[in-house]
Parts: C-alpha cells; structure tokens; sequence
C-alpha cells in the first residue's frame, strides 16, 4: 500500500472529524475568553449601580440623626457630645468696675433661681465705702407705707409723676400720694428691698433712669426693681441703695431726677445718693 505523503493537518481525526482549515487557530478560545471578560464587566457595573443605589438610600436616615443623638453611623467612632453649659464659673456680664481711690464697692452675686422664684443671698449687705459705721441699720421690709426723703434735701422726697421718680416737695394730697411706697423684700433677691406703688407697679432702673411700672414677669424686671441697701457715712442710719444687677452703680438724684449712677468718691455723690426711709406720709 502506498504510504500517505499528505500534510498532517490535512489528515482526519480517527473520528472522523476534519479540521476546519477555513479559519485561524484559536478563535473559538478568544471568543470565550472574550465573552468571559464582557460578563466580568457587566457585572462589575451592576454590583456598583447597587452599592450606590443603598448608599444614597440610607444617607437621608444618616443626616436626619440629631447632634448629640445615640444614632451613630456604623463603622465609626462616636465621642461624647460636650455639655452645652461649661464647667467654669460663669462671669457677669456688663457688670462696672468699681474703684474709688483704694477703696472699691463689694458686689453682693445675687439673682433669681433657675425656676423663676426669688433666691435670698446667703451674703448680707456689705458696708459702703468711706462708712464710719458697720451694716444698714434700717427696719426689716414690711407691706407698710414708706416714705423715701433726700438728705441734703430734707424738704424733697421721692415721687411718681409721669411714670418717673423725681426728687420733689409734697405739700399736696396727689404729691403725698405719688410719694408712698410699700417697701417690700427685693424680687430678685429677698434680703434687699423692692418698692410697690399704689397701682401695683414697681420702681425700676431702665436705661439708669428710675421709673413706675408694672412688672412684666421677666427675671430682668425683678432685678431692675431690686436695691440693696447699704450704710452710708453721711449720716446715721441713712441708706444707699444699690442695684442688685449692677454693682457699683447706686440711686442719687441729679437735677431732682433719680438716675442709676456709677459710684464717685466724692461729698457731692456721697449725698445725692443717700436717703432715709422713712412712715408713709399722712
């Protein structure tokens, strides 16, 4: 028999089978590798429509957690929030420095408690620079009528006319009438004194000018109303009355006007700023 001289790739399979010699070798592998690699892609692709599509789902529960809330974003580290009041010791603010010569006025810390009601001051009222003598010695507060007059206007007493407090003479019924006052314990502090008119109002220092109003309900009327008072040397067992929310600054009258001043070392000062407290005038 004669030997078969034809190419090997032209000889069939033992099967049968022939190759096909119309294309190139190791086309079918490329196309299975590259559908292998487009199936890769596309799934890539859907794996991370989805991960974005549940990020921004849960990113408006994320951003709706309050501040401070126990709501925490998994995988992070959460702190404590901060407390929104500090530790320290808070300061007054607004409140003048009072420096007279060496001597200085000591501010006695009052003010009303965080419920609203009056909180007495566990400090007492503290001598008045330039004093020859110790505390107030003045009757405790009462509902009685009281009469505040000037000292170095000994005729000219406090009174009400046009809803100010002017220093003047009282030789009328209406004039002793604007002058009464019940003396009453301080709305911001109890161990100071308040002063009622007789329509239920309440003297105040507003923009340092003393005036009749009726009180408003706020802490900060309560501490304008309230004055403590202090022992003056001018003369014996007269007062200076000092407001509770500005240390250093004391009523006197200036041109028969009750203003809220600033503290002055001087004679003049010393004596528009004390009075005596004295019966209801009949």
């Amino acid at each position: 028999m004669p030997e078969d001289k034809s190419p090997p790739s032209q000889r069939p399979w033992e099967s049968g089978w022939a190759p096909d010699t119309g294309r190139a070798p190791g086309t079918r592998r490329l196309w299975l590798a590259g559908a292998l690699a487009i199936s890769t892609v596309v799934g890539c692709v859907v794996a991370i429509t989805v991960t974005h599509k549940e990020a921004d789902e849960a990113s408006p529960r994320t951003k709706s957690a309050l501040p401070g809330s126990a709501a925490t974003v998994p995988g992070l580290i959460s702190f404590a929030t901060p407390s929104a009041t500090g530790s320290g010791t808070p300061g007054r603010a607004g409140t003048p420095s009072t420096t007279a010569g060496s001597t200085s006025a000591t501010p006695t810390p009052t003010g009303p408690a965080a419920d609203g009601t009056s909180a007495a001051a566990s400090a007492k009222p503290t001598k008045f620079p330039g004093s020859s003598g110790g505390s107030a010695t003045t009757p405790a507060p009462s509902t009685a009528w009281t009469a505040v007059r000037s000292v170095n206007y000994p005729d000219r007493y406090w009174q009400v006319s046009g809803g100010l407090v002017k220093l003047d003479q009282v030789g009328s019924p209406s004039a002793r009438q604007g002058a009464a006052f019940r003396r009453v314990d301080g709305l911001a502090d109890a161990s100071c004194y308040s002063f009622a008119t007789a329509d239920g109002g309440y003297l105040r220092h507003r923009d340092f000018v003393l005036r009749a109003e009726h009180d408003d309900g706020s802490s900060l009327f309560r501490k304008d109303a309230t004055f403590c008072p202090r022992a003056s040397s001018v003369a014996s067992g007269a007062v200076m009355l000092e407001a509770v929310n500005y240390p250093g600054r004391f009523l006197r009258h200036k041109n028969f006007q009750l203003r809220l001043d600033p503290y002055q070392n001087s004679d003049l000062y010393r004596a528009d700023a004390t009075f005596r407290l004295m019966a209801g005038l009949s």
